[in-house]
């Protein structure tokens, strides 16, 4: 996705000027919403999902609940338990046979 160059707006004249603002976004206008100089929020068009996509993901990208910055997910370090003994996936292997 591109840079794009948002609109920006105080939250006390959005409350003021809501339906015009809200009348912009339609068009593809991004707005920003500040609180004291600083952005708090961005107001965008909701993107109308691809029916021929039946990828999951791409269905909850398209709805909003999961985001991607393009970049490759970057996880926690796994957590080493204290202790001697068997490994919880030993464990888990010898009780399957």
């Amino acid at each position: 996705m591109a840079d794009v160059v948002a609109k920006q707006v105080s939250v006390r004249d959005l409350k003021t000027h809501l339906p015009e603002w809200l009348g912009r976004v339609p068009a593809g206008e991004v707005v920003e919403v500040t609180s004291h100089r600083k952005p708090i929020a961005r107001i965008t068009a909701v993107r109308q999902p691809d029916p021929a996509s039946s990828d999951p993901l791409q269905k909850a990208m398209d709805a909003g609940i999961v985001t991607w910055n393009g970049q490759n997910p970057v996880f926690a370090p796994p957590v080493k338990l204290r202790g001697e003994g068997k490994l919880v996936s030993e464990i888990i292997l010898e009780d399957r046979q």
